[in-house]
């Protein structure tokens, strides 16, 4: 089992920018995917980025491309995402996602990520 326990959300004007950190706890971090979605409301939960556990490979979708970035810790069992230059359609839940894959596989979809956080609310106002 994996435990995840997301952090920073909150409100933001456009343009501004927000650092999400999410604590892992229960297995070992180091052989974890983790990824980053989020779900607006009456939206799909939707890819924002990813990060293998070896390499790292990292992965993102063009919406987000160039200003989020995602990055991990493994002494502090932590997986941050920068995010910069907001916009109001990023307005969402944002949730931590972590699967156990003994390679560089950085999955965009929710169904292949076991393990989520609680998610935090990341508002941005125009």
């Amino acid at each position: 089992q994996v435990q995840l326990v997301e952090s920073g959300g909150g409100l933001v004007q456009a343009g501004g920018s927000l650092r999400l950190s999410c604590a892992a706890s229960g297995r070992t971090f180091s052989i974890l995917t983790l990824g980053w979605f989020r779900q607006a409301p009456g939206k799909e939960r939707e890819f924002v980025a990813a990060i293998s556990w070896s390499g790292p490979k990292t992965n993102y979708p063009n919406s987000v491309k160039g200003r989020f970035t995602i990055s991990r810790d493994n002494a502090r069992n932590t997986v941050d995402l920068q995010m910069n230059s907001l916009k109001p359609e990023d307005t969402a839940v944002y949730y931590c996602a972590a699967v156990a894959v003994m390679n560089t596989i950085v999955p965009i979809t929710p169904g292949a990520y076991p393990y989520w956080g609680q998610g935090t609310q990341v508002t941005v106002s125009s």
